[in-house]
């Protein structure tokens, strides 16, 4: 049974009423540019075919009642009386918060939420569920979508409610991703350019097993140190500030600040470049600006694992890999790798093999598609 027949049969059964809407919103896997949304730089994420699904019926009051295969949870809450909390409610209310802000008029829902995407994994299952809540809202209370208006709703709602300082590129992926399409990000202006990925390449993603809590991890304070060093400099963000500009006046930087600062920069530097060379059919290229970025990753902002690392050289030793890295906010979660199509089977056959030997019997590999971004599909 398919996530979309789970969510449909179980509302029936719970509800005992049919769906009257279906929505699915993906998750997103990146390809290069990890930690330079929230410093007004590029990204070059894709999302993909596997989702969060929601299905849904409007009520005729203002009360919420979901249930989520994930947790086997029930929650139900009133729109008038939204209160602050942990779990997985969060990302509702803190949805539901933002719409009550602008002012909209919110009419309750009865819904069932599931999802296919590895929780934790690093490939936004909290913004697709965000974008999927987002999508209820609008579909229940009529009110117009607005693809990029929302993912930046949800965006606020993970920084203000849930407590993450994240930047745009998940919200907005998850929004607005095309079919085949990976999408270059500029994330001050959210300008958009579609990046056709070649034919002789597949993306495959690479979930190490382990995982972490972006609340509790250092990810907040890598973005604290980033915004330090922009006021420093007296630039509105490190995407304004040279590469130049920071050797010839690395005195003034402590050795940590420095290397944040550096990854920043380079990193904005290897996504466009790796956008011009997908575009061009540059494969090889590619696969070496991934490998840049993992090492940047690693080495000067300090974001990935034993376990991260342990992938991404697996993937490297393994036929047919052009390029990997980790991928996501880092400290656990997956790796993402570019991968010959015509040596597919024979990286999938090594590449866990190789990764356990090393790191123990977890680890998964998914391959993956570009795939079209939150939308309401037809309910049967």
């Amino acid at each position: 049974m398919t996530p979309k027949e789970r969510v449909v049969a179980t509302f029936e059964s719970r509800f005992g009423q049919h769906p009257t809407a279906v929505i699915r919103s993906p998750g997103r896997v990146n390809l290069i540019g990890d930690h330079t949304d929230y410093n007004d730089g590029f990204v070059l994420p894709l999302a993909i075919d596997r989702a969060v699904w929601l299905a849904l019926r409007p009520r005729t009051d203002r009360m919420v009642r979901a249930w989520t295969e994930l947790m086997d949870d029930t929650i139900e809450f009133s729109l008038d009386s939204l209160a602050r909390g942990g779990g997985w409610v969060a990302y509702l209310q803190g949805v539901a918060n933002e719409l009550l802000q602008l002012g909209d008029e919110l009419v309750g829902w009865d819904g069932v939420i599931a999802s296919d995407i590895p929780s934790g994994a690093g490939l936004s299952s909290s913004a697709a569920l965000e974008l999927g809540v987002a999508r209820a809202f609008a579909n229940a209370s009529e009110l117009k979508w607005e693809p990029v208006e929302a993912a930046l709703l949800c965006q606020r709602a993970e920084n203000d409610w849930v407590g993450v300082s994240c930047g745009i590129m998940d919200q907005l992926i998850c929004s607005v991703g095309e079919v085949d399409r990976a999408m270059l990000i500029d994330c001050r202006d959210l300008s958009r350019q579609a990046v056709r990925l070649p034919d002789s390449v597949v993306v495959v993603i690479l979930d190490t097993g382990t995982r972490r809590d972006l609340v509790d991890s250092m990810y907040n304070e890598r973005r604290e140190s980033c915004e330090a060093v922009a006021r420093l400099f007296g630039v509105r963000a490190l995407r304004d500030l040279s590469m130049d500009r920071l050797e010839s006046d690395r005195g003034k930087l402590a050795a940590v600040a420095y290397r944040r600062a550096h990854h920043v920069i380079s990193e904005n530097a290897r996504t466009v470049e790796m956008a011009e060379r997908l575009a061009g059919n540059h494969v090889i290229e590619a696969g070496c600006l991934m490998g840049q970025s993992h090492i940047s990753l690693r080495d000067d902002f300090e974001v990935s694992s034993p376990a991260l690392d342990a992938m991404t050289a697996a993937a490297l030793d393994s036929p047919g890999c052009l390029g990997a890295r980790m991928t996501g906010g880092g400290f656990g979660g997956s790796c993402v790798a570019l991968v010959a199509t015509d040596h597919l089977e024979k990286f999938q056959a090594e590449v866990l093999e190789r990764y356990r030997a090393s790191a123990g019997p977890l680890g998964s590999v998914i391959n993956t598609k570009a795939t079209s971004g939150t939308s309401i599909v037809p309910v049967d």
